[in-house]
Protein backbone atom coordinates (compact mmCIF):
# COMPACT_ATOMS: atom_id res chain seq x y z
CA UNK A 1 0.00 0.00 0.00
CA UNK A 2 1.00 3.34 -0.98
CA UNK A 3 0.19 6.22 1.28
CA UNK A 4 1.10 9.94 1.25
CA UNK A 5 3.04 10.68 4.31
CA UNK A 6 2.15 14.52 5.39
CA UNK A 7 5.96 14.68 7.26
CA UNK A 8 7.66 13.32 4.49
CA UNK A 9 5.56 14.94 1.57
CA UNK A 10 5.80 12.19 -0.68
CA UNK A 11 3.80 8.44 -1.40
CA UNK A 12 5.88 5.61 1.08
CA UNK A 13 5.13 1.84 0.98
CA UNK A 14 3.08 1.93 4.41
CA UNK A 15 4.57 -0.24 7.35
CA UNK A 16 4.52 -0.72 10.21
CA UNK A 17 6.48 -0.91 13.60
CA UNK A 18 4.85 -4.26 14.78
CA UNK A 19 4.29 -6.47 11.09
CA UNK A 20 0.40 -7.34 10.42
CA UNK A 21 -0.62 -4.54 13.41
CA UNK A 22 -1.51 -1.31 12.87
CA UNK A 23 -1.55 1.78 15.89
CA UNK A 24 -3.63 4.19 14.89
CA UNK A 25 -4.96 7.63 16.66
CA UNK A 26 -7.26 9.94 15.04
CA UNK A 27 -7.55 13.41 16.53
CA UNK A 28 -11.38 13.25 17.70
CA UNK A 29 -14.21 16.19 18.23
CA UNK A 30 -14.63 19.07 20.22
CA UNK A 31 -17.41 18.45 22.04
CA UNK A 32 -19.09 22.08 21.88
CA UNK A 33 -21.28 21.66 19.01
CA UNK A 34 -22.98 19.85 16.58
CA UNK A 35 -19.87 18.78 13.41
CA UNK A 36 -20.64 20.22 10.27
CA UNK A 37 -20.13 18.24 7.20
CA UNK A 38 -16.87 19.37 6.42
CA UNK A 39 -15.25 17.91 9.95
CA UNK A 40 -17.63 15.20 9.14
CA UNK A 41 -15.59 14.40 5.68
CA UNK A 42 -12.29 13.50 7.53
CA UNK A 43 -14.02 11.41 9.87
CA UNK A 44 -15.37 9.63 6.46
CA UNK A 45 -12.03 9.70 5.07
CA UNK A 46 -10.48 7.86 8.05
CA UNK A 47 -13.07 5.30 8.35
CA UNK A 48 -12.42 4.36 4.61
CA UNK A 49 -8.71 4.05 5.76
CA UNK A 50 -9.13 2.02 9.12
CA UNK A 51 -11.33 -0.54 6.97
CA UNK A 52 -8.95 -0.63 3.90
CA UNK A 53 -6.25 -1.54 6.41
CA UNK A 54 -8.73 -4.55 8.07
CA UNK A 55 -9.56 -5.67 4.54
CA UNK A 56 -5.93 -5.61 3.62
CA UNK A 57 -5.32 -8.16 6.73
CA UNK A 58 -4.11 -5.32 9.14
CA UNK A 59 -4.77 -6.14 12.92
CA UNK A 60 -5.80 -2.11 13.68
CA UNK A 61 -6.08 -0.47 17.27
CA UNK A 62 -7.57 2.79 16.62
CA UNK A 63 -7.65 5.26 19.14
CA UNK A 64 -9.46 8.73 19.47
CA UNK A 65 -10.03 11.59 21.77
CA UNK A 66 -12.55 13.51 22.38
CA UNK A 67 -11.29 16.97 23.85
CA UNK A 68 -13.68 18.46 26.59
CA UNK A 69 -11.72 20.46 27.81
CA UNK A 70 -8.58 23.02 26.84
CA UNK A 71 -8.96 24.02 23.55
CA UNK A 72 -8.84 27.94 23.22
CA UNK A 73 -10.92 29.69 20.81
CA UNK A 74 -7.57 30.23 18.77
CA UNK A 75 -6.59 26.86 18.63
CA UNK A 76 -3.37 28.07 19.59
CA UNK A 77 -2.76 29.23 23.61
CA UNK A 78 -5.00 32.46 23.19
CA UNK A 79 -8.84 33.00 23.75
CA UNK A 80 -11.82 31.54 25.61
CA UNK A 81 -12.06 27.22 26.21
CA UNK A 82 -14.34 26.57 23.41
CA UNK A 83 -16.04 24.19 25.88
CA UNK A 84 -16.98 27.16 28.33
CA UNK A 85 -18.00 28.96 25.34
CA UNK A 86 -20.69 26.30 24.76
CA UNK A 87 -21.58 25.44 27.77
CA UNK A 88 -22.20 30.08 28.67
CA UNK A 89 -24.46 29.88 24.87
CA UNK A 90 -26.77 27.16 26.02
CA UNK A 91 -26.97 27.81 30.03
CA UNK A 92 -25.48 24.30 30.69
CA UNK A 93 -22.59 22.86 32.63
CA UNK A 94 -19.60 21.79 30.42
CA UNK A 95 -19.98 18.41 31.26
CA UNK A 96 -23.75 18.41 29.98
CA UNK A 97 -22.34 19.96 26.48
CA UNK A 98 -19.93 17.63 26.33
CA UNK A 99 -22.15 14.49 27.05
CA UNK A 100 -24.97 15.80 24.48
CA UNK A 101 -22.55 16.92 21.93
CA UNK A 102 -20.44 13.53 21.59
CA UNK A 103 -23.55 11.68 21.99
CA UNK A 104 -24.80 13.88 18.34
CA UNK A 105 -21.46 13.22 16.88
CA UNK A 106 -21.77 8.94 17.43
CA UNK A 107 -25.40 9.56 15.99
CA UNK A 108 -23.63 11.33 12.75
CA UNK A 109 -21.12 9.31 12.78
CA UNK A 110 -24.20 6.04 12.55
CA UNK A 111 -25.73 7.60 9.84
CA UNK A 112 -22.80 7.72 7.35
CA UNK A 113 -21.69 4.06 8.16
CA UNK A 114 -18.39 5.62 10.13
CA UNK A 115 -17.41 2.56 12.53
CA UNK A 116 -16.86 3.69 16.42
CA UNK A 117 -13.37 3.66 17.11
CA UNK A 118 -11.57 0.90 19.09
CA UNK A 119 -10.64 3.40 22.18
CA UNK A 120 -12.98 6.74 22.26
CA UNK A 121 -11.23 8.70 25.47
CA UNK A 122 -12.38 11.76 26.95
CA UNK A 123 -9.46 14.16 27.54
CA UNK A 124 -10.84 14.57 30.71
CA UNK A 125 -9.69 11.33 31.71
CA UNK A 126 -6.29 11.33 31.74
CA UNK A 127 -5.12 14.06 33.70
CA UNK A 128 -2.45 11.77 35.44
CA UNK A 129 -1.07 11.08 31.95
CA UNK A 130 -0.37 14.57 30.86
CA UNK A 131 0.95 15.55 34.79
CA UNK A 132 3.74 12.18 34.42
CA UNK A 133 4.46 13.74 30.42
CA UNK A 134 4.53 17.43 31.84
CA UNK A 135 7.20 16.48 34.64
CA UNK A 136 9.18 14.49 32.53
CA UNK A 137 9.66 17.17 30.04
CA UNK A 138 10.32 20.00 32.86
CA UNK A 139 13.33 16.83 33.75
CA UNK A 140 14.58 16.60 30.72
CA UNK A 141 14.64 20.40 30.08
CA UNK A 142 11.83 21.09 27.12
CA UNK A 143 9.91 22.91 29.00
CA UNK A 144 9.84 25.68 31.53
CA UNK A 145 7.34 27.61 34.56
CA UNK A 146 6.80 31.05 33.74
CA UNK A 147 3.49 33.05 35.05
CA UNK A 148 2.34 30.23 36.39
CA UNK A 149 1.73 27.98 33.90
CA UNK A 150 3.97 25.38 32.19
CA UNK A 151 5.44 25.78 28.58
CA UNK A 152 7.10 24.03 25.95
CA UNK A 153 10.45 25.40 25.05
CA UNK A 154 10.79 25.01 20.80
CA UNK A 155 13.92 26.41 20.85
CA UNK A 156 15.50 23.57 22.34
CA UNK A 157 14.69 21.22 19.36
CA UNK A 158 16.55 21.55 15.88
CA UNK A 159 13.15 21.32 13.51
CA UNK A 160 9.71 22.45 15.04
CA UNK A 161 8.04 22.50 11.31
CA UNK A 162 7.69 19.42 10.21
CA UNK A 163 4.31 20.07 7.91
CA UNK A 164 5.99 23.35 6.39
CA UNK A 165 4.48 22.42 2.88
CA UNK A 166 1.56 23.36 3.64
CA UNK A 167 -0.50 26.47 2.10
CA UNK A 168 -0.49 29.92 4.32
CA UNK A 169 -4.28 29.44 5.20
CA UNK A 170 -3.09 26.03 6.10
CA UNK A 171 -0.56 27.08 8.81
CA UNK A 172 -2.01 30.36 9.90
CA UNK A 173 -5.13 28.16 11.98
CA UNK A 174 -4.63 29.32 15.62
CA UNK A 175 -3.70 33.33 14.59
CA UNK A 176 -5.95 36.00 14.39
CA UNK A 177 -5.46 39.94 14.53
CA UNK A 178 -5.70 41.57 17.64
CA UNK A 179 -4.93 38.76 19.65
CA UNK A 180 -2.79 39.63 22.52
CA UNK A 181 0.32 37.98 22.57
CA UNK A 182 0.87 35.75 25.64
CA UNK A 183 4.36 37.79 26.99
CA UNK A 184 5.15 34.36 29.45
CA UNK A 185 6.25 32.70 26.04
CA UNK A 186 10.21 32.64 26.16
CA UNK A 187 9.83 32.10 21.74
CA UNK A 188 7.01 32.42 19.17
CA UNK A 189 6.38 28.69 18.77
CA UNK A 190 6.32 27.68 22.36
CA UNK A 191 3.39 26.12 23.75
CA UNK A 192 1.09 25.66 27.28
CA UNK A 193 1.56 22.21 28.29
CA UNK A 194 -0.41 23.13 31.63
CA UNK A 195 -2.59 26.23 32.72
CA UNK A 196 -2.78 27.28 36.09
CA UNK A 197 -3.85 31.43 35.12
CA UNK A 198 -6.24 31.12 33.01
CA UNK A 199 -7.44 34.81 31.13
CA UNK A 200 -10.74 33.61 32.35
CA UNK A 201 -11.51 33.01 36.21
CA UNK A 202 -14.65 31.12 35.54
CA UNK A 203 -12.87 27.95 33.44
CA UNK A 204 -15.19 25.34 35.03
CA UNK A 205 -12.64 22.48 34.89
CA UNK A 206 -9.12 22.11 36.99
CA UNK A 207 -7.06 19.59 38.85
CA UNK A 208 -4.90 19.47 41.24
CA UNK A 209 -1.29 19.45 39.56
CA UNK A 210 2.56 19.91 41.21
CA UNK A 211 2.74 23.32 39.62
CA UNK A 212 -0.83 24.63 41.53
CA UNK A 213 -4.64 23.86 39.83
CA UNK A 214 -5.12 24.18 36.83
CA UNK A 215 -6.27 22.50 33.44
CA UNK A 216 -3.59 20.76 30.18
CA UNK A 217 -3.29 22.46 27.21
CA UNK A 218 -4.73 21.05 24.19
CA UNK A 219 -2.01 19.50 22.47
CA UNK A 220 -0.72 17.45 25.37
CA UNK A 221 -4.15 15.42 25.48
CA UNK A 222 -3.87 13.69 22.51
CA UNK A 223 0.02 12.72 22.94
CA UNK A 224 -0.82 11.46 26.62
CA UNK A 225 -3.96 9.19 24.95
CA UNK A 226 -2.08 8.18 22.33
CA UNK A 227 0.83 7.00 24.58
CA UNK A 228 -1.78 5.27 27.21
CA UNK A 229 -3.13 3.04 24.23
CA UNK A 230 -1.08 2.99 21.17
CA UNK A 231 2.07 2.77 23.26
CA UNK A 232 5.35 4.22 22.34
CA UNK A 233 5.84 3.51 19.07
CA UNK A 234 2.52 5.16 16.82
CA UNK A 235 2.38 3.72 13.00
CA UNK A 236 -0.14 6.35 11.89
CA UNK A 237 -1.79 9.58 12.94
CA UNK A 238 -5.08 11.39 11.16
CA UNK A 239 -6.74 14.37 11.15
CA UNK A 240 -7.96 17.20 9.15
CA UNK A 241 -5.59 19.11 7.32
CA UNK A 242 -6.09 21.99 9.82
CA UNK A 243 -4.51 20.58 12.49
CA UNK A 244 -1.59 19.93 10.97
CA UNK A 245 0.00 23.23 12.26
CA UNK A 246 0.29 24.17 15.33
CA UNK A 247 -1.94 20.66 16.93
CA UNK A 248 -0.36 17.97 15.27
CA UNK A 249 3.17 20.46 15.19
CA UNK A 250 2.95 20.32 18.72
CA UNK A 251 1.86 16.45 19.31
CA UNK A 252 5.21 15.57 17.19
CA UNK A 253 7.68 18.24 19.12
CA UNK A 254 6.67 16.84 22.98
CA UNK A 255 6.13 13.50 22.47
CA UNK A 256 9.70 13.25 20.79
CA UNK A 257 11.23 15.24 23.19
CA UNK A 258 9.36 13.10 26.40
CA UNK A 259 10.11 9.94 24.35
CA UNK A 260 13.60 10.47 23.20
CA UNK A 261 13.05 8.48 19.74
CA UNK A 262 10.67 9.14 16.63
CA UNK A 263 7.39 8.59 17.59
CA UNK A 264 4.90 8.64 14.24
CA UNK A 265 5.71 7.47 10.98
CA UNK A 266 2.98 8.49 8.82
CA UNK A 267 0.62 11.34 8.99
CA UNK A 268 -2.56 11.03 6.72
CA UNK A 269 -4.25 14.35 6.41
CA UNK A 270 -8.08 15.32 4.71
CA UNK A 271 -8.45 18.61 3.14
CA UNK A 272 -11.21 21.02 3.32
CA UNK A 273 -14.57 20.99 2.09
CA UNK A 274 -15.12 24.61 0.63
CA UNK A 275 -18.30 25.97 -0.07
CA UNK A 276 -18.67 28.79 -3.30
CA UNK A 277 -16.59 31.08 -0.60
CA UNK A 278 -14.29 29.65 0.72
CA UNK A 279 -13.62 26.91 3.52
CA UNK A 280 -16.24 25.86 5.70
CA UNK A 281 -16.54 26.92 9.90
CA UNK A 282 -18.67 27.08 12.42
CA UNK A 283 -16.96 30.46 13.32
CA UNK A 284 -18.29 31.70 9.45
CA UNK A 285 -21.70 30.76 10.01
CA UNK A 286 -21.99 28.20 7.17
CA UNK A 287 -22.89 25.67 9.31
CA UNK A 288 -24.28 22.70 7.87
CA UNK A 289 -25.05 19.40 9.32
CA UNK A 290 -26.03 15.72 9.06
CA UNK A 291 -29.83 16.62 10.30
CA UNK A 292 -29.90 19.78 7.76
CA UNK A 293 -29.38 17.31 5.09
CA UNK A 294 -32.03 15.12 6.43
CA UNK A 295 -34.31 17.64 6.97
CA UNK A 296 -33.93 18.56 3.14
CA UNK A 297 -34.68 15.10 2.25
CA UNK A 298 -31.04 14.09 1.74
CA UNK A 299 -29.96 10.27 2.51
CA UNK A 300 -26.97 10.87 4.64
CA UNK A 301 -24.83 7.93 2.74
CA UNK A 302 -25.61 9.75 -0.24
CA UNK A 303 -23.15 12.65 1.35
CA UNK A 304 -20.53 9.97 1.96
CA UNK A 305 -20.88 8.78 -1.47
CA UNK A 306 -20.21 12.43 -2.80
CA UNK A 307 -17.04 12.43 -0.41
CA UNK A 308 -15.51 8.86 -2.00
CA UNK A 309 -16.20 10.60 -5.40
CA UNK A 310 -13.22 12.93 -4.67
CA UNK A 311 -9.61 12.15 -3.20
CA UNK A 312 -8.95 13.19 0.41
CA UNK A 313 -5.73 15.21 -0.75
CA UNK A 314 -8.08 17.67 -2.93
CA UNK A 315 -10.54 20.61 -1.53
CA UNK A 316 -14.06 19.53 -1.93
CA UNK A 317 -16.49 21.87 -3.33
CA UNK A 318 -19.52 21.51 -1.58
CA UNK A 319 -23.11 23.20 -3.26
CA UNK A 320 -26.73 21.67 -3.20
CA UNK A 321 -26.52 21.20 -6.77
CA UNK A 322 -23.33 18.60 -6.23
CA UNK A 323 -24.97 17.05 -3.63
CA UNK A 324 -28.06 16.92 -5.85
CA UNK A 325 -26.11 15.27 -8.30
CA UNK A 326 -24.53 12.41 -5.85
CA UNK A 327 -27.83 11.73 -4.31
CA UNK A 328 -29.06 10.81 -7.95
CA UNK A 329 -26.22 9.15 -9.03
CA UNK A 330 -26.34 7.22 -5.50
CA UNK A 331 -29.53 5.99 -5.69
CA UNK A 332 -29.25 4.95 -9.32
CA UNK A 333 -26.45 2.70 -8.19
CA UNK A 334 -28.73 1.21 -5.76
CA UNK A 335 -31.67 0.81 -8.41
CA UNK A 336 -28.76 -1.02 -10.66
CA UNK A 337 -28.06 -3.52 -7.92
CA UNK A 338 -31.58 -4.14 -7.04
CA UNK A 339 -32.28 -4.84 -10.64
CA UNK A 340 -29.70 -7.97 -10.28
CA UNK A 341 -31.26 -11.50 -9.81
CA UNK A 342 -30.77 -12.78 -6.55
CA UNK A 343 -29.52 -16.53 -6.04
CA UNK A 344 -27.07 -18.68 -7.40
CA UNK A 345 -23.32 -19.19 -6.61
CA UNK A 346 -20.52 -16.42 -7.11
CA UNK A 347 -17.55 -17.31 -9.51
CA UNK A 348 -15.05 -16.93 -6.81
CA UNK A 349 -11.98 -16.46 -9.48
CA UNK A 350 -13.70 -13.31 -10.93
CA UNK A 351 -14.73 -12.21 -7.09
CA UNK A 352 -10.53 -12.86 -6.24
CA UNK A 353 -9.83 -10.84 -9.26
CA UNK A 354 -12.20 -7.52 -8.53
CA UNK A 355 -10.91 -7.86 -5.10
CA UNK A 356 -6.95 -7.68 -6.61
CA UNK A 357 -8.30 -4.34 -8.54
CA UNK A 358 -9.90 -3.02 -5.56
CA UNK A 359 -6.44 -3.47 -3.47
CA UNK A 360 -4.39 -2.01 -6.11
CA UNK A 361 -6.57 0.94 -6.71
CA UNK A 362 -7.47 1.83 -3.36
CA UNK A 363 -3.91 0.51 -2.21
CA UNK A 364 -2.93 3.60 -4.55
CA UNK A 365 -3.16 6.61 -1.75
CA UNK A 366 -6.45 6.03 -0.55
CA UNK A 367 -7.92 6.49 -4.50
CA UNK A 368 -12.05 6.39 -3.18
CA UNK A 369 -12.93 7.60 -7.09
CA UNK A 370 -11.28 4.59 -8.67
CA UNK A 371 -12.84 2.73 -6.19
CA UNK A 372 -16.49 3.77 -7.45
CA UNK A 373 -15.39 3.19 -10.11
CA UNK A 374 -14.75 -0.45 -10.15
CA UNK A 375 -18.35 -0.65 -8.40
CA UNK A 376 -19.42 0.30 -11.91
CA UNK A 377 -17.11 -1.40 -13.88
CA UNK A 378 -18.49 -4.52 -11.78
CA UNK A 379 -21.92 -4.06 -12.66
CA UNK A 380 -21.02 -4.19 -16.26
CA UNK A 381 -18.56 -7.12 -16.44
CA UNK A 382 -19.83 -10.14 -18.40
CA UNK A 383 -20.65 -12.71 -15.15
CA UNK A 384 -23.94 -13.64 -13.28
CA UNK A 385 -25.58 -11.67 -11.24
CA UNK A 386 -24.81 -13.53 -8.30
CA UNK A 387 -20.69 -12.70 -8.54
CA UNK A 388 -21.67 -8.81 -9.35
CA UNK A 389 -23.50 -8.54 -5.79
CA UNK A 390 -20.76 -11.00 -4.04
CA UNK A 391 -18.25 -8.34 -5.78
CA UNK A 392 -20.28 -5.44 -4.85
CA UNK A 393 -20.44 -6.90 -1.13
CA UNK A 394 -16.55 -7.05 -0.98
CA UNK A 395 -16.16 -3.51 -1.87
CA UNK A 396 -18.71 -2.52 0.51
CA UNK A 397 -16.59 -4.03 3.54
CA UNK A 398 -14.49 -0.51 2.74
CA UNK A 399 -16.90 1.89 1.36
CA UNK A 400 -19.75 1.30 3.89
CA UNK A 401 -22.40 2.67 1.74
CA UNK A 402 -24.78 -0.07 2.56
CA UNK A 403 -25.81 -1.24 -1.34
CA UNK A 404 -26.81 -4.52 -0.92
CA UNK A 405 -29.07 -3.52 2.39
CA UNK A 406 -30.49 -0.53 0.36
CA UNK A 407 -31.04 -2.43 -3.14
CA UNK A 408 -32.53 -5.21 -0.82
CA UNK A 409 -34.74 -2.45 0.75
CA UNK A 410 -35.91 -1.34 -2.85
CA UNK A 411 -36.63 -4.60 -3.85
CA UNK A 412 -39.08 -5.11 -1.10
CA UNK A 413 -40.64 -1.48 -2.12
CA UNK A 414 -41.22 -2.73 -5.57
CA UNK A 415 -42.62 -6.23 -4.50
CA UNK A 416 -44.81 -4.30 -1.54
CA UNK A 417 -46.12 -2.09 -4.63
CA UNK A 418 -49.81 -3.03 -6.31
CA UNK A 419 -51.09 -1.72 -9.49
CA UNK A 420 -54.97 -0.44 -10.27
CA UNK A 421 -55.95 0.57 -13.82
CA UNK A 422 -58.83 3.21 -14.13
CA UNK A 423 -59.05 3.52 -17.89
CA UNK A 424 -56.18 4.51 -19.55
CA UNK A 425 -55.13 5.60 -16.24
CA UNK A 426 -52.83 3.35 -13.75
CA UNK A 427 -51.90 4.04 -10.11
CA UNK A 428 -48.90 2.45 -7.97
CA UNK A 429 -48.88 1.80 -4.74
CA UNK A 430 -49.08 -0.42 -1.23
CA UNK A 431 -52.90 -1.67 -2.65
CA UNK A 432 -54.90 0.34 -0.47
CA UNK A 433 -58.49 0.95 -2.11
CA UNK A 434 -59.35 4.06 0.39
CA UNK A 435 -56.04 6.03 -1.27
CA UNK A 436 -55.96 4.57 -4.66
CA UNK A 437 -59.50 6.22 -4.68
CA UNK A 438 -58.21 9.28 -3.67
CA UNK A 439 -55.57 9.60 -6.03
CA UNK A 440 -57.86 8.74 -9.32
CA UNK A 441 -60.68 11.66 -7.99
CA UNK A 442 -57.53 13.69 -7.90
CA UNK A 443 -56.42 13.08 -11.55
CA UNK A 444 -60.28 13.11 -12.42
CA UNK A 445 -60.28 16.77 -11.21
CA UNK A 446 -57.12 18.07 -12.67
CA UNK A 447 -58.90 16.43 -15.75
CA UNK A 448 -61.88 18.70 -15.10
CA UNK A 449 -59.36 21.42 -14.60
CA UNK A 450 -60.68 21.83 -10.80
CA UNK A 451 -57.36 22.11 -9.60
CA UNK A 452 -58.77 23.69 -6.09
CA UNK A 453 -59.79 20.29 -5.56
CA UNK A 454 -57.16 18.10 -6.94
CA UNK A 455 -54.75 20.07 -4.56
CA UNK A 456 -57.01 19.57 -1.79
CA UNK A 457 -56.94 16.06 -2.33
CA UNK A 458 -53.15 15.87 -2.85
CA UNK A 459 -52.85 18.06 0.65
CA UNK A 460 -55.20 15.68 2.50
CA UNK A 461 -53.03 12.67 1.47
CA UNK A 462 -49.58 14.65 2.33
CA UNK A 463 -51.39 14.92 6.22
CA UNK A 464 -51.74 11.08 6.27
CA UNK A 465 -48.21 10.54 5.58
CA UNK A 466 -49.34 9.93 1.71
CA UNK A 467 -46.30 10.94 -1.13
CA UNK A 468 -47.91 11.45 -4.77
CA UNK A 469 -45.64 11.46 -7.97
CA UNK A 470 -47.38 11.89 -11.25
CA UNK A 471 -46.08 9.68 -13.84
CA UNK A 472 -46.81 9.00 -17.94
CA UNK A 473 -50.05 7.69 -18.17
CA UNK A 474 -50.53 7.73 -14.08
CA UNK A 475 -49.40 7.77 -10.62
CA UNK A 476 -48.08 6.41 -8.04
CA UNK A 477 -47.94 6.58 -4.02
CA UNK A 478 -45.83 5.78 -1.35
CA UNK A 479 -45.80 5.86 2.58
CA UNK A 480 -43.54 8.74 4.03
Amino acid sequence: MLLYNSATHKKEEFTTHTPGRVEMYTCGPTVYHFAHIGNLRSYIMEDVLEKFLRYSGYDVNRVMNITDVGHLSSDADTGEDKMLKGAKREHKTVMEIAQYYTDAFFSDCAKLNIKTPDTVQPATGCIDEYIKIVSGLLEKGFAYEAGGNVYFDSSKLERYYIFNDHNEEDLAVGVREGVEEDSNKRNKNDFVLWFTKSKFEDQALKWDSPWGVGYPGWHIECSGISLKYNGEYLDLHCGGIDNAFPHHTNEIAQSESYLGHPWCKQWFHVHHLNTNSGKMSKSKGEFLTVSLLQEKGYDPLSYRFFCLQSHYRKGLVFSWENLDNAQGAYQKLIKRIAALKEGGEPDQAVVQEYREKFLQQVGNDLNTSMAVTLLYDALKAKTDDATKMAILGDFDQVLSLSLLEKAAQVRKEQAAQKTTSAGDYTITGEGDPAVDAMVLERYQAKKAKDFARADQIRDELKAQGIEITDVPGGASWKRV
